[in-house]
């Protein structure tokens, strides 16, 4: 079955980094794009970045664009997320996603709070 697992969020302070990681699972990860998408505190869940297979394609929200990277290792089934000069808005639940046979699957999420 379709697995993803992400980790490497925690507490930074403004202008701080972190990369998040998401280990994938139960299908041929180097086949499909990968999204990393974030759900703050009483808002919707939004797509933050995404990846083409082989990764020669990136796209990124506005809001991010200049200080987050999205990259992949297909030899690790594992797409990461580099973040820099982390802002207070910033402060959200990570989730990646991938779609098999056109259905969804997320991880359960790991939390950044970004705050002094």
């Amino acid at each position: 079955q379709v697995q993803l697992v992400e980790s490497g969020g925690g507490l930074v302070q403004p202008g701080g980094s972190l990369r998040l990681s998401c280990a994938a699972s139960g299908f041929i990860f180097s086949m499909y794009t990968m999204r990393w998408y974030r759900q703050a505190p009483g808002k919707e869940r939004d797509l933050v970045a995404a990846i083409s297979t082989a990764g020669r394609r990136t796209d990124y929200d506005d809001s991010v664009q200049g200080r987050f990277t999205i990259s992949r290792d297909n030899a690790k089934n594992t797409v990461y997320l580099q973040m820099n000069n982390l802002k207070p808005e910033d402060t959200a639940v990570y989730y990646c996603k991938v779609v098999v046979y056109n259905r969804e699957y997320w991880g359960k999420g790991t939390l950044v709070t970004v705050s002094s």
